[in-house]
């Protein structure tokens, strides 16, 4: 019975996770992230870069954007006709940009992003347990057949065969799980990993990285008792993402270096819809926190400060 059960659940949910992976529509920026009718007329008329770039520029100064292209180039997706929120990315197979975007997925035939991503990790968990169920129920019969001690019939190839599948699907999925709980607990996503975002300050591959507790809850969530169900928990909206390096108005920063204690009475607040200062941000609430002047930026607000919070 307790075969059966365990069989049939770890079966359930590998075929739900699945599933859920493959018919879940990849996330695409919103519609404050496309240029306006004028915009796009005077941008597509434009053949200067320099031109082209200033109208973005002008575009994105009220878009919680943090980073640009190696160049220091607003992100411009010519395909979409928006300009790319942070680690959202082409794809190039679906032909639409997709949030926090990491691969296109052969095996499940979609884009893995923010609006799957969660169900992509589970699935490899299942298929994870799985193998492994299969594998450790078919070694007795395996090691028999070795020993001669298995009947003489086809069914003994059939056990051989499952095992060595199960196996090799076992070991391979592995590896595959290790590193996506490893880039979960990095907070990067695989394009990421070779290529790391550009922010004000210049790359920073643990730009987005808040400590792995908190990169662990902005993919899975508050509420641990839907860790292991293939529902949509993550975090945000996709667009918008909390960093190490955080933009910050100097009155602003002077009211909260006043009011210290603040930081306590906003550590219950909702994840935040746009990355929010140290004092404001829930996930990076009780952090120590130091601030680095620097040079403007033309994209960034005049008379602005760099405020740094290590994860």
């Amino acid at each position: 019975v307790v075969y059966l059960v365990v069989f049939h659940l770890s079966f359930v949910m590998f075929v739900w996770s699945y599933g859920k992976t493959i018919f879940t529509s990849p996330a695409t920026p919103s519609n404050e992230f496309c240029l306006s009718k004028a915009d796009k007329e005077q941008y597509e008329k434009e053949e200067r870069p320099e031109s082209q770039q200033e109208i973005l520029r002008r575009a994105a100064k009220d878009l919680p954007i943090y980073t640009t292209t190696a160049s220091r180039a607003i992100r411009y997706c010519d395909r979409c006709q928006l300009i790319k929120p942070d680690r959202c990315h082409h794809c190039s197979a679906c032909d639409v940009c997709v949030l926090k975007m990491d691969h296109h997925c052969p095996w499940v035939n979609n884009c893995v992003g923010f609006s799957n991503y969660k169900f992509f990790l589970l699935f490899l968990m299942y298929s994870l347990l799985y193998c492994l169920f299969v594998a450790a129920t078919v070694l007795q019969y395996f090691i028999k057949f070795w020993t001669n001690e298995l009947p003489d019939t086809h069914a003994k190839f059939h056990v051989l065969f499952l095992f060595f599948v199960a196996a090799m699907f076992f070991i391979s999925i592995l590896s595959l799980f290790s590193y996506h709980c490893w880039l979960v607990g990095k907070n990067r996503s695989t394009i990421e990993t070779f290529r790391a975002p550009t922010f004000r300050n210049g790359p920073d591959k643990n730009g987005f990285s808040l400590g792995c507790s908190k990169n662990l809850r902005e993919v899975f969530g508050d509420e641990k008792k839907y860790w292991l169900l293939p529902i949509f928990t993550s975090l945000g909206d996709g667009c918008n993402f909390p960093t190490r390096l955080v933009i910050m108005d100097p009155e602003q920063l002077a009211v909260s270096s006043q009011n210290e204690p603040a930081k306590s009475s906003v550590a219950n607040q909702s994840f935040p819809t746009r990355p929010l200062s140290e004092s404001q941000n829930r996930l990076l609430s009780g952090d120590c926190q130091w601030v680095e002047t620097g040079p403007e930026e033309e994209n960034v607000k005049s008379g602005s400060v760099l405020v740094f919070s290590p994860p």
